[in-house]
């Protein structure tokens, strides 16, 4: 019941909504517990006066019936309003808790650390925010409505069977224990069942987002068939975790609906036998009975809500796994505001491991003075990306230290160091949307001069005023309508109009042919001077001009200095020139 509880306090918001739900449900159920006994009342009419008194007052029995009529028509209209009431006002709520919750846990997702993504497909999380939540809808909007107004329903049955015979009424309440019971194992068993069928459709979700991403490479490989049939996996293994809770079912409802239907056999024998013996009137016989459909249909409905309700449930758990994971970077304890930023770094120090057993970098220290370009080269995987990743703090170090301009960046707050830095990496992420938008990303209010401004110093601008619709030009997802080295620079031009103290570069230059290296690299140098830019680079002609050049080997800084300096010293920079000129 916890994740209920904690779902629950997503209503507050809308709890007036709910509140006017509420007492539509009460008008409804009202008007639906008034309808038997205007035919009780009719009944009584007809069968407790004899013919010949009814043919000589027919006029009083008419209108006496006129009048039952009359009501029970305005009942009826009152109803048709307030079931409307009752259905939208549900539905307003119940969208637009799903809303909130979707956007809560899309923003607690923006909180979690890179380390979170590691192991986590896009697909699957896609599933928790669209599927996960899609499934409160219903618990907000049908199963609590749905409680609510047959629980009514039930407390106002009684009480009126009771009023009509109270004996017959405690005989009807025979199968209900039977019935909380079933209610009870159906609740337990089915969720799992539930809870793997969510799992399997993530896992179905996730599946077509790597393909749909990676259609390309399917139909370059010839692929279409091992990966439709994958799909078809994914597909049937969702169907048949969902079938085994819908098996579950089949069996509970009917044996809910045989509980139900003993309960009108009571009725049935015992009623009647009341009846012949004088002790209740043909009219209490019907009403009784009447309303005994009245009372086993709520109690129907609440099994077929825990049904529902534990779907949602299954989702809740889901949802709160992922609202749940506390982030591994946050703002520790009294953190400071970058105001102004230089463009000092110095890492002191500095250790870090991705797990214990494979250390990345190794008492790594340098430093770079604001506005000086730094170089980091050296084989792959040797921590060059793991330095920038610490500096931004994506990952905290092992130990060690690493400062902007004096100041530890773990006594800094995330967002005010961030917006200190932009960061170009070799996979650029461009959105769907025109190539204006992708440059202005992260810089509110940026006027189309900015833009174009950008667009030059980037070496970008020409390209970009060839193309038929120009800056107002979609890309498409992920920018494929445009080559690598076009969308390098526009990431150069989106880094350039933020205008940040530092700017990062990593492997900018590496998947781009010789020419689109040669204008990225002029776009580079229009930048150096202006702020302070690390690099990382496998392409050496890039770092040449570097201030400094430090060269990484299995975590630790083996050579440090100058592109002639290094050279000199014939170590590993030198031959990794070497290999580069090859």
């Amino acid at each position: 019941m916890r994740y209920v509880w904690r779902l629950i306090k997503f209503t507050k918001r809308y709890s007036y909504l709910l509140v006017l739900t509420g007492l539509a449900i009460i008008g409804v159920t009202a008007v639906n517990l008034y309808v038997p006994w205007c035919i009780r009342d009719i009944t009584g009419i007809l069968t407790e006066n004899s013919p010949e008194f009814i043919k000589e007052n027919a006029p009083e029995v008419l209108r006496r019936i006129m009048q039952i009529a009359l009501v029970l028509g305005s009942a009826y209209v009152i109803k048709m309003f307030l079931r409307f009431c009752q259905s939208y006002l549900s539905h307003v709520a119940s969208w637009n808790v799903v809303a909130q919750l979707r956007t809560e846990v899309y923003a607690h997702l923006q909180k979690l650390s890179l380390s979170y993504y590691s192991d986590k497909q896009t697909g699957q999380l896609m599933s928790r925010v669209m599927n996960d939540t899609a499934l409160l809808e219903q618990m907000v909007a049908h199963s609590i409505p749905d409680v609510a107004s047959n629980i009514f329903v039930l407390v106002g049955v009684v009480v009126l069977l009771m009023v009509i015979n109270w004996q017959l009424a405690l005989l009807v309440m025979i199968p209900i224990p039977l019935i909380f019971i079933l209610t009870f194992w159906f609740s337990t068993r089915v969720r799992p069942y539930f809870r793997k069928a969510q799992q399997d459709i993530a896992d179905l979700n996730a599946a077509l987002q790597d393909n749909l991403s990676g259609i390309r490479e399917i139909q370059a490989f010839n692929q279409q068939v091992p990966e439709r049939n994958k799909i078809e996996g994914k597909a049937k293994k969702h169907a048949k975790s969902i079938l085994h809770a819908l098996r579950l079912s089949a069996v509970f409802h009917p044996s809910v609906e045989f509980c139900a239907s003993v309960g009108t056999v009571i009725v049935v024998a015992v009623g009647g036998t009341f009846a012949v013996q004088g002790n209740m009137s043909a009219a209490d016989v019907v009403g009784f009975i009447t309303y005994l459909t009245m009372f086993y249909a709520p109690i129907e409905v609440l099994a077929r809500v825990a049904e529902e309700f534990q779907q949602a449930v299954a989702g809740s758990e889901r949802i709160f796994e992922v609202l749940d994971t506390e982030p591994d970077i946050v703002d520790r304890p009294g953190a400071r505001k970058l105001q102004k930023c230089e463009g000092n770094i110095s890492f002191e120090d500095v250790c870090f491991s991705y797990d214990e057993n494979t250390p990345i970098l190794n008492h790594v220290s340098f430093d770079v003075k604001a506005g000086q370009m730094l170089a980091i080269v050296g084989p792959t995987g040797v921590g060059k990306s793991t330095t920038i990743n610490l500096l931004a703090r994506f990952y905290e170090p092992d130990s060690g230290r690493i400062l902007v301009d004096g100041q530890s960046v773990s006594d800094l707050t995330i967002a005010s160091l961030r917006n200190h830095m932009s960061i170009v990496l070799q996979d650029v992420f461009l959105f769907n949307g025109t190539i204006a938008e992708n440059i202005a990303y992260g810089f509110k209010n940026a006027t189309p001069e900015q833009i174009v401004e950008a667009a030059k110093i980037a070496r970008i601008h020409d390209f970009i005023e060839a193309l038929p619709e120009g800056y107002n030009t979609t890309i498409g997802e992920r920018g494929v309508r445009l080559s690598g080295g076009q969308k390098q620079r526009i990431s150069i031009a989106r880094a350039v109009l933020r205008n940040s103290e530092i700017l990062i570069l990593d492997e900018a230059t590496a998947a781009v042919d010789t020419e689109t290296e040669a204008e990225i690299q002029a776009a580079i140098q229009n930048l150096v001077g202006t702020r302070t830019v690390i690099v990382i680079a496998h392409r050496l002609s890039t770092v040449r001009r570097a201030d400094r050049i430090i060269v990484l080997s299995e975590g630790v800084i083996v050579e440090s200095g100058t592109h002639e300096e290094l050279l000199t010293q014939k170590g590993l920079y030198a031959a990794l020139c070497e290999s580069n000129l090859k």
